[in-house]
């Protein structure tokens, strides 16, 4: 398969996108008395009906936090899907990661306008590429015009390919060396195109300006202060603490089901995609954020300016991409931000308007296109169902 096949379909395959029931707060003891299930458990129930092994919600309003959960944690044995469970979280690991160069920007210890080859020197050359010519700012916000380093890691997009390839590691230096054999897909700052390079390479800018890993500073910096116990940055170990459900991938249109629960570490390894959390230490994270409570004005400004998100790279219409963080349009008005993540097997999808937070998690990806993006578009439309009515809510 050519490169270009190879990411098609690789695109395709972690496109960013039995029931049981729980529900907590008034809404799940309403919901509980009448029989009637809610209306997030009502969306929850159509990912599972459309097809996604097993989904877990959890809303945290002013009133409250409640939860929802559909399908199974595991098709061998049947068992629900456990409540605040462990799950990895994808590339919602970038918004961590540019929090903390953004507050080494409002420290005064790196400028957004600095190059790449200011703290990274000769790391970004050759066939075209330039780290004297592209800023830190254009690495956040995928303006950079770097190729992405994943198609050459994975050489072979099939449940056997899985398993050979899912324990190979590579450095970060490794990572960029590949995306390094290829052409920029733009000139640096005048298109927008998804690129993990960009934020395997901000991992490595930290690590330059401190002198600690990304992780470390990830852990002192956000994990710790915000108390989030339950928020990983596992490296190259690569099972899920418990309790967890098991993930699964389609990895051709109506093929089987293959358990992918173990990372795939060529790519479930570093700053663009490492970490694992559970929803309600995400939703922290997300409200905390949002909320200015990581960020001083100036800095989470820097965030928030925001460029079109093309129509084509299949997130909902009218999103915009910020550094780390996406803006959403809500249709009762305004919109959320956030940072979906998605894997083999899996998709997280957090979402906070400053006030609410939601996060959805997804346990299956299917194999075809078309099923990829109508889950998306469910996955979409329980979120805006979910922050649109939290809004007429008053603190208890």
């Amino acid at each position: 398969m050519s490169i270009t096949r190879r990411r098609s379909a690789f695109r395709t395959v972690v496109a960013v996108a039995v029931s049981s029931l729980v529900a907590l707060g008034p809404a799940g003891a309403a919901a509980a008395a009448t029989g009637r299930p809610s209306p997030l458990q009502r969306d929850s129930d159509a990912l599972h009906e459309g097809g996604v092994t097993g989904v877990s919600v959890t809303l945290e309003t002013p009133r409250g936090l409640r939860t929802a959960r559909s399908g199974v944690a595991d098709l061998s044995t049947g068992r629900s899907v456990p409540r605040n469970e462990f799950v990895r979280i994808g590339s919602t690991t970038k918004t961590f990661v540019a929090t903390v160069l953004l507050q080494l920007a409002g420290e005064g210890r790196l400028s957004l306008d600095d190059t790449v080859d200011t703290w990274l020197p000769g790391v970004v050359e050759g066939r075209g590429n330039d780290g004297r010519r592209i800023t830190l700012r254009q690495l956040l916000q995928h303006t950079s015009g770097l190729p992405d380093y994943i198609s050459d890691v994975v050489p072979d997009l099939s449940a056997a390919g899985y398993r050979a390839n899912r324990w190979t590691t590579y450095t970060s230096e490794q990572r960029v060396a590949f995306a390094m054999q290829h052409s920029p897909s733009s000139e640096p700052g005048t298109d927008w195109e998804y690129s993990n390079t960009n934020y395997v390479l901000a991992g490595m800018v930290i690590k330059a300006v401190t002198g600690h890993s990304w992780e470390q500073e990830v852990q002192a910096r956000i994990v710790r202060p915000l108390h989030l116990t339950h928020t990983l940055t596992p490296g190259n170990r690569p099972f899920l603490p418990g309790p967890h459900a098991r993930n699964y991938q389609q990895f051709e249109p109506g093929g089987t089901m293959t358990d992918t629960t173990t990372a795939y570490l060529p790519f479930d390894g570093d700053a663009d995609g490492s970490m694992i959390s559970t929803a309600e230490d995400t939703n922290r994270f997300f409200k905390a954020l949002v909320g200015g409570g990581l960020l001083a004005p100036a800095q989470l400004a820097e965030m928030q300016r925001t460029v079109e998100v093309p129509a084509d790279h299949g997130a909902p219409p009218g999103t915009r991409d910020g550094l780390g963080l996406d803006w959403t349009p809500l249709s009762c008005g305004g919109g959320y931000w956030g940072h979906s993540g998605t894997g083999f097997g899996y998709m997280a999808w957090p979402a906070s308007d400053g006030r609410s937070a939601v996060t959805v998690s997804l346990h299956s990806r299917p194999g075809d296109e078309n099923t990829a993006a109508r889950q998306i578009r469910q996955v979409t439309e329980l979120v805006d169902h979910a922050l649109c009515s939290s809004r007429d809510e008053t603190p208890q």
